[in-house]
């Protein structure tokens, strides 16, 4: 194999809005991020599924459901 064609992989710490830190290893750095998995709402199970102005009943409505 070639010599020095992999860039430096070193540990860096991702911080999450919420307060959450991630130990991982990347090529960028530390970084934060607005979200994560433990946070998030598809993964908390505190999702809404919203239904706005009536969209499912204009649906039905208009297909026949």
């Amino acid at each position: 194999m070639k010599e020095n064609t992999h860039p430096d992989y070193p540990v860096c710490t991702i911080k999450c809005a919420c307060g959450n830190v991630i130990e991982t290893r990347s090529t960028k750095g530390d970084f934060t991020i607005d979200i994560c998995a433990k946070c998030h709402p598809f993964y908390t199970g505190k999702q809404k599924l919203v239904d706005s102005a009536g969209r499912v009943e204009r649906f039905n409505k208009k297909y026949g459901r």
